[in-house]
C-alpha cells in the first residue's frame, strides 16, 4: 500500500480595495465566496462586508499570482475590476507583532494599517512633514503603513496625505483598521 501525500495549505486573506462603499461596486459576501471556491480555494469564509475573505490553498502560487486571479475571476463574475491583496497567515501575524504603536492600549479605530503591494520606498514620504499632523503618526513597515489616527481614519488629515498619490502611485494599496487585522490574523491561524 502506498501512502499518498497531501499537499500542505496555507491559510491566505484576501484584501479587496473599495468594493461595497456608497453603494458603489457592489460584491456580495455570499458570490464572493462562491467565486474563491471556483478557484478551487477550500475553506472559505468572509469578514464583514468590506473585502475581507479567508482561504486555504495548497497550489504553491505566490500570493501576487493568487491576488491576480482573483481579479480576474471577481471581473468574470461581477463586470468590474477590484484591486485585490493576498497576504498570508504568517505575514499577517508578523505586521501584528511588529506594530509599532501600542496596539493593545489603543481601540481599532485608532490604529490602521496600509497594506501595500510592494514595500514603498522611503523617497515617497519626503513630502510629508510629519510633526505637522501631530498627534497623528506614521511608520513604514515591511510592505505596510501603520497609520495612528487618535479621531480615527475619516478625521485623518496624515491619512489622507498618505493616500495621495505621490505616495501610493503604481501601488495597489487597502486599509484596515486594527480591529480587523486583529481578527483576520485569528482566522488565518485557525
Amino acid at each position: 500500500m502506498t501512502k499518498t501525500t497531501k499537499a500542505a495549505r496555507t491559510t491566505y486573506a484576501a484584501l479587496l480595495r473599495g468594493i461595497n462603499v456608497g453603494g458603489n461596486k457592489k460584491v456580495p459576501m455570499a458570490e464572493l465566496r462562491q467565486v474563491l471556491e471556483g478557484l478551487g480555494h477550500e475553506e472559505v469564509q468572509t469578514y464583514l462586508q468590506s473585502g475581507n475573505a479567508v482561504f486555504a490553498d495548497a497550489s504553491g502560487k505566490t500570493t501576487t499570482a493568487l491576488a491576480r486571479e482573483l481579479e480576474a475571476a471577481i471581473e468574470a463574475h461581477f463586470g468590474f475590476r477590484v484591486p485585490c491583496l493576498v497576504l498570508d497567515g504568517a505575514y499577517l501575524r508578523a505586521v501584528a507583532d511588529a506594530c509599532p504603536f501600542p496596539a493593545a492600549e489603543l481601540e481599532g479605530k485608532q490604529l490602521h494599517a496600509t497594506f501595500c503591494s510592494e514595500q514603498p520606498a522611503e523617497s515617497r514620504f519626503a513630502s510629508i512633514d510629519a510633526p505637522a499632523y501631530l498627534p497623528e503618526e506614521y511608520r513604514v513597515g515591511d510592505r505596510v503603513i501603520y497609520l495612528y489616527a487618535p479621531n480615527g481614519l475619516g478625521r485623518s488629515k496624515l491619512g489622507e496625505s498618505l493616500a495621495k498619490p505621490a505616495v501610493v502611485k503604481g501601488l495597489d494599496v487597502t486599509t484596515r483598521n486594527w480591529n480587523t487585522v486583529v481578527k483576520l490574523v485569528e482566522l488565518t491561524e485557525e
